[in-house]
């Protein structure tokens, strides 16, 4: 397992989960002079994106995470996320959350598959924060966070072999295997099948420095090249059209990692039969997690670098629903496999005397209670998490 996966993992579910975000807060948009109070404009669009990619890229938290640190469960990376979509004036209920983060973990385990080589999930990356500048390009000061993300990023990586990339690549894939949710825009290009599995191409272009399938060289003991032999690999591949850019502006060339969702099209969601019978994979919720301790050391770090900014005064917050109705989304919210609900993170750490007050503290921010909301005009559907945070 390497420690220097969790700044990928964490900007490429990110970057996933601010195209999702513009997606949706788009087609909800109407006007500004048209709007009621409880709709969405472009203004309001904006400043949700302005204040999570402010909140993401925050000086303190990104210096914690580039921190070279073991991967933890999904439950902590979820409640990370959780946090960061709530760090504006928008609102998700549990069943949009579940759906949202579905769709950031799929997109991006499809990305690492399809890398032609493991160095390129660093592309992939920088694809990703290509776009996320584009977001923010009113905003010097946001824009100034991600250029100093980017900094870090090729100050990490960029001296690391080709070895290290590949163990990084096998983390993700490890972190990555029992997840397989359908997704329609996958289903509907055909990447993916009805189980949740991915379809590996056997075309398109070769990594880069590589040379196309086909031949088969032999040399003599002297490294002389004594014999030819061509042979039908069965796929369509291309030698790659050029060398991609690692540097701070440049062609990227690889595709992965950018804005699927810049066409608009509804997005769905659904448990392949694999995902619904995760026997193993459920115990987390009830065992007791041997990496507790760590995992809300690792939070308490985390969380204390990210500066949330909760809407003031009488303004409540925006509900955004990633449903096309909310039946829809009330329906998703009942018909999700309680072994993939992230709602509630129950941990036992208790007996380590020197942290006892520590963790009863943040274990406390972590409670859900369940508590009759009152409704608003703009709809205060806070996940329970938040309510305490």
């Amino acid at each position: 397992m390497s420690v220097r996966t969790l700044p990928l993992l964490f900007l490429n579910l990110g970057g996933e989960m601010l195209y999702i975000l513009d997606q949706r807060l788009r087609a909800q948009n109407i006007p500004g002079d048209k709007a009621r109070k409880d709709e969405w404009t472009e203004v309001d669009r904006k400043r949700v994106l302005n204040d999570i990619i402010s909140t993401m890229f925050n000086r303190k938290f990104m210096e914690e995470l580039f921190k070279p640190q073991e991967l933890y469960s999904k439950k902590a990376l979820r409640t990370i996320y959780n946090r960061l979509a709530h760090a504006s004036i928008m609102r998700l209920n549990q069943a949009s959350m579940d759906k949202l983060y579905d769709l950031m973990t799929m997109a991006f385990k499809y990305q690492v598959l399809l890398c032609p080589r493991p160095k390129d999930v660093l592309l992939v990356t920088f694809n990703h924060l290509d776009a996320i500048k584009g977001f923010i390009q009113d905003s010097p000061t946001i824009l100034q966070q991600v250029d100093e993300t980017f900094r870090q990023l090729t100050e990490t990586y960029g001296t690391l072999s080709a070895g290290e990339f590949q163990l990084i690549r096998q983390t993700l894939l490890i972190f990555f295997q029992d997840l397989h949710i359908r997704v329609s825009i996958f289903l509907k290009d055909k990447v993916q099948n009805s189980n949740g599995r991915f379809v590996l191409p056997v075309s398109g272009p070769v990594p880069w420095g590589t040379e196309v399938p086909g031949l088969i060289r032999m040399f003599n003991n002297k490294g002389e090249e004594v014999k030819k032999t061509e042979f039908k690999h069965g796929g369509n591949y291309v030698s790659a059209p050029k060398e991609a850019s690692f540097e701070l502006y440049g062609d990227r060339v690889l595709k992965l990692g950018t804005n699927m969702y810049s066409v608009n099209r509804p997005v769905e969601t659904h448990m392949s039969g694999a995902s619904k019978n995760l026997t193993s994979q459920t115990q987390e919720n009830i065992v007791p997690n041997p990496l507790a301790k760590e995992e809300l050391n690792f939070l308490a770090r985390l969380m204390g670098g990210m500066e949330i900014k909760k809407p003031s005064g009488p303004e409540p917050g925006f509900r955004l629903n990633l449903f096309t109705t909310d039946e829809e989304e009330e329906h998703a919210a009942l018909s999700r496999p309680e072994e993939l609900s992230y709602e509630i993170i129950n941990i036992q750490a208790m007996q380590d005397q020197q942290r006892k007050e520590e963790l009863a503290r943040i274990m406390g921010e972590f409670e859900i209670t369940e508590q009759p909301r009152q409704s608003s005009s703009k709809g205060d559907d806070l996940l329970a998490m938040m309510d305490e945070l």
